[in-house]
């Protein structure tokens, strides 16, 4: 994987140079609603691009220089802190109006709950960062990279949703799915500090929680939030709210079948690589 910075130049770098014109317009676009139409509550916006921006600092500066290890490292930590409030955000609800009215269809698309804007707004800050450090480290590979794909349909999402103040809880349920990316981003940081044998207990352990969150915190909960989607179709008005939420849970459906595929053949290949060398073990031991 290139890690040239984005000034380097070749015939790859133009995917890297129309996702860095999409992100400085998205910035500009930002703000704009801040200074000019007064969206204070957006500064949470900048807050979290700041707040996750200065992690990557204090992990380059203390524990690697390496731009995956330092990009994955704060990858974890904002799936942490996204899965947590997500759940006090819902427990909260639930305890406050019960889950029959939480997940009324007007409640999910007019509605807000408490600290659901902050959280989303957090959130998109964090996927600006994210899109600027793969950008400045060419963290992505493809003539079309679909992580940085990924965090465009997510950014346009949410601060269309931002702005006109719409399904900001439908896209809080969405963000359940962090609960599995902790699993994910841990994987990849304990394969890159080269633990890597799959016969010890730890790593035994991270992939029952790995497959357990990817099905009851990824799979499940989009699946029914699509549902949800179609079966209230007919209470939508006729904005872009309904076709921009059924194209996002679309997108991300289908990102959830290639994940699953993607952490199969893993698996797979993990459990390969223990037979392998419980077979070279034996056959030691045999001579």
């Amino acid at each position: 994987m290139a890690r040239n910075g984005i000034g380097s130049t070749g015939g790859k770098n133009g995917a890297g140079q129309f996702f860095l014109a999409t992100l400085l317009l998205w910035l500009v676009s930002v703000v704009f609603e801040i200074v000019f139409n007064l969206r204070t509550e957006l500064l949470w916006v900048i807050c979290g691009g700041c707040f996750f921006q200065l992690v990557n600092w204090v992990v380059r500066s203390w524990l690697s220089r390496d731009p995956l290890f330092v990009n994955t490292s704060v990858s974890l930590l904002h799936s942490i802190i996204t899965s947590a409030s997500v759940v006090f955000i819902l427990l909260n609800q639930s305890l406050a109006k019960g889950l029959d009215e939480m997940f009324d269809h007007s409640e999910l698309v007019g509605g807000t709950w408490n600290w659901a804007y902050p959280a989303l707004c957090f959130s998109c800050g964090y996927f600006a960062y994210d899109q600027w450090d793969m950008l400045q480290y060419r963290l992505y590979s493809g003539l079309i990279p679909s992580i940085l794909v990924h965090h465009l349909v997510l950014l346009g999402c949410f601060t269309l949703a931002l702005y006109r103040n719409v399904t900001i809880n439908y896209l809080i349920l969405t963000l359940i799915c962090e609960m599995h990316s902790i699993f994910l981003h841990v994987r990849k940081l304990r394969r890159m500090a080269g633990i890597r044998d799959s016969n010890t207990a730890l790593v035994k352990l991270e992939w029952v929680l790995n497959w357990t969150a990817f099905v009851f915190a990824r799979c499940i909960p989009h699946i029914l939030i699509t549902v949800k989607l179609i079966k209230d179709a007919h209470k939508f008005g006729k904005g872009v709210e309904l076709p921009l939420a059924l194209f996002g849970m679309v997108g991300m459906n289908i990102l959830n079948v290639g994940l699953g595929m993607d952490l199969f053949h893993a698996f797979r290949r993990e459990i390969s690589n223990r037979r392998n060398q419980e077979n070279s073990n034996h056959h030691n031991h045999g001579e």
